[in-house]
């Protein structure tokens, strides 16, 4: 059986965490060969708001200057927190620190406590669906024309500017799974789709649905990515992949997609969780080892699981 090649992305320490774990670990990430290293858009530690939490886009900037090779994004910035003008500024900006290597990760929100704590607003999801509609094409526009305006309901611009243009098209990546209009908005709009973790059985159907809004709008279904956010756990032996597997579990119950889908226990055992996931339409997996993924478990998986798809 030939095996396709699939793109792995990680997680990076946030929650609790010290730079110097968070930069040692990307380090070893890009080692390793992994694809991709990821942080999330939260000022808020999650479930305890209490606790530390670095910001996700100045922890990606900083290791955009810190790495080499490996690709960088948010899962996903919240178009709410940053008005989109300057956040296509911002953009380019990382583009250039890290020689191309930035991917756009957007959404549009839906931590409400966390959104209002701040001052920033927060409207029903319609509305802030139009927002994200409108701020996409506002980037788009940004990165395209010197200068550029762009007069929505929702957010506009009159001849803003934005130089220095990305070194090249930088791809936009949409998170969520609504199917009228969030989906539609990916068809439109990403190079990549991310399917939420608690979604995670759901991702066969959502494939159709993503197809299905592509073909309303004539674009080529096989240009857009299809991401898979979930945990991984690993461990050498059958004893130690089921620890990994029931840590993980109860560290992160709601980003793997149940019990059924987690990426966990043996090399072997991995391999065949994640041949599942592919079959369902996934090309790119962003896993979640833990909030502090243990660098014994990134190498074990780098080392007996990566290779069989590669």
């Amino acid at each position: 059986m030939v095996r396709p090649k699939i793109r792995f992305g990680v997680c990076l320490p946030q929650h609790g965490a010290e730079w110097a774990e968070v930069l040692a670990t990307a380090k070893l990430c890009e080692r390793l060969g992994y694809d991709s290293l990821w942080a999330v858009d939260h000022v808020f530690s999650i479930p305890e708001p209490s606790e530390s939490i670095f910001e996700g886009w100045t922890e990606i900037a900083a290791l955009a200057a810190a790495t080499e090779r490996i690709t960088l994004g948010h899962l996903v910035l919240c178009l709410g927190y940053r008005h989109p003008s300057l956040l296509a500024k911002m953009a380019a900006t990382l583009d250039h620190i890290s020689g191309g290597r930035f991917i756009l990760g957007l959404g549009c929100g839906w931590h409400e406590q966390e959104a209002l704590a701040y001052g920033l607003p927060f409207p029903p999801v319609h509305k802030r669906l139009k927002q994200l509609d409108e701020g996409l094409q506002l980037i788009q526009a940004m990165w395209k024309d010197s200068p550029a305006s762009f007069f929505g309901e929702q957010v506009h611009i009159e001849e803003a500017w934005c130089e220095p243009k990305p070194l090249g098209q930088i791809p936009i990546l949409i998170g969520g799974g609504g199917e009228k209009v969030l989906l539609r908005l990916v068809a439109e709009h990403a190079q990549i789709w991310n399917n939420l973790g608690l979604a995670q059985a759901e991702l066969p159907h959502k494939v159709e649905v993503l197809k299905r809004h592509c073909d309303k709008i004539d674009r080529d279904f096989s240009e857009i990515e299809i991401s898979q956010q979930t945990t991984a756990a690993i461990g050498a032996t059958e004893a130690e992949g089921r620890r990994a597997r029931e840590a993980i579990l109860a560290e992160l119950p709601f980003l793997g997609g149940g019990e059924d889908w987690v990426i966990a226990g043996t090399p072997a055992q991995c391999i065949e969780r994640i041949e599942k996931t592919v079959a369902a339409g996934a090309t790119t997996l962003i896993l979640s080892f833990g909030r502090k993924p243990p660098h014994e478990s990134l190498e074990l998986f780098a080392e007996q699981v990566l290779p069989a798809f590669r």
